[in-house]
């Protein structure tokens, strides 16, 4: 993972192309630290083409950690494979997507 702070908003890249049973403990193990700190945080999928169930809970969980200490999660640059699996899921109907990281960081205005 990349992390770079845009004002109050950490903005997180992934640099693997997939998220899931296999790796998925070195993810939660790497954003935890974020998720102590920070309020705002978006996560940028655009080298992301594969996730599991395992990786759509740990985004989950991110989004309760950070909802509890009236934090919010986003997501942007969804690639087209992924985004067929959380619409399928209807997980965009509970963590915001955007097309864009600049959409993402313009909706915590």
């Amino acid at each position: 993972m990349k992390a770079e702070k845009n004002g109050d908003i950490m903005i997180i890249s992934f640099e693997t192309t997939s998220l899931n049973a296999g790796n998925v403990k070195d993810f939660k193990t790497d954003i935890q630290p974020y998720l102590d700190s920070e309020k705002y945080i978006i996560l940028d999928l655009r080298n992301l083409t594969f996730i599991d169930s395992s990786g759509l809970g740990s985004f989950l969980s991110c989004l309760k950690a950070l909802n509890q200490k009236g934090g919010d999660l986003k997501i942007c640059n969804v690639t087209k494979s992924v985004r067929i699996l959380f619409e399928m899921v209807r997980m965009h109907q509970v963590i915001d997507t955007y097309d864009s990281r600049e959409e993402a960081v313009q909706a915590f205005s």
